[in-house]
């Protein structure tokens, strides 16, 4: 018989990551240990890359 594998995946914890404010409507979450200003650069990098194809 087959047996479903349960799903042990499950949401991050938000106490242990930093909030980084894009804009007004747009919020990622990283470590703590990580720099909020390069995390911004990375995530809007992404956006001019892909307007430019």
């Amino acid at each position: 018989m087959l047996e479903k594998k349960l799903s042990t995946s499950g949401t991050p914890d938000l106490k242990k990551m930093q909030e980084v404010v894009i804009d007004f409507r747009t919020k990622i979450y990283i470590g703590l240990n990580e720099n909020p200003e390069l995390a911004r650069e990375k995530y809007l990098s992404r956006f001019t890359r892909m307007k430019k194809f």
